[in-house]
């Protein structure tokens, strides 16, 4: 089965993150989550946006963000390696699996994110990979970066939001966050309201 050789890809990841007292490796948890939060906001989702969800950080820790310059064009730099490694990859299982040329194109497209806001189930990974990154992630990116003053906070989290449709909006603001991101979060939702988002046309709103 397709999903498991992604778990067995992630299986030995290095990194370990703590969920109910164990520690498990970081890919396989975060495959999980990305999992149960399509379940929960697609359930009627088709069988490789399953798979692009399951597979979008498959082995990422091939390509250490530390190899790549700092700020905004390293930043770009990476994402895009770990974008075609994520690619090449989960292309092979496919293969492996005998699925069609245009399904593992379908999926490819998928992980390199291309065409959001134009591609339905494009735009459905992109509101899942954000809710979960906010759901699961954004406290230890804002403590990692503890310099950054609020106003550039909110400037982060509001990029953020103008990736997701309206959905994905929805599905934000009703989690149950902090209060210190919770406020980062509204800010960033009143900045963007008198910049209004154009919600993604092509959305599986």
């Amino acid at each position: 089965m397709v999903l498991r050789d992604i778990d067995a890809a992630n299986a030995d990841d290095p990194r370990t993150i703590a969920v109910d007292g164990a520690r498990r490796a970081f890919e396989i948890v975060y495959s999980e989550r990305m999992g149960e939060r399509l379940a929960k906001m697609y359930p009627d989702a088709s069988e490789l946006l399953r798979i692009a969800a399951h597979a979008q950080h498959i082995r990422r820790w091939d390509i250490p963000r530390s190899r790549y310059p700092g700020g905004r064009i390293g930043y770009n730099d990476w994402r895009k390696a770990c974008g075609e490694h994520h690619a090449k990859l989960i292309a092979a299982i496919l293969a492996r699996h005998g699925y069609a040329a245009g399904e593992i194109d379908h999926v490819v497209k998928l992980i390199k994110k291309q065409q959001l806001k134009k591609d339905p189930e494009s735009q459905a990974l992109e509101n899942v990979v954000d809710v979960v990154f906010i759901e699961h992630y954004v406290e230890g990116f804002l403590a990692k970066h503890s310099d950054y003053d609020e106003d550039k906070l909110v400037d982060i989290i509001g990029k953020i939001l103008r990736k997701m449709s309206r959905k994905g909006h929805d599905e934000v603001l009703a989690l149950k966050l902090n209060p210190l991101l919770r406020r980062l979060i509204d800010k960033a939702s009143a900045r963007e309201a008198d910049a209004p988002i154009k919600p993604a046309k092509a959305a599986l709103d």
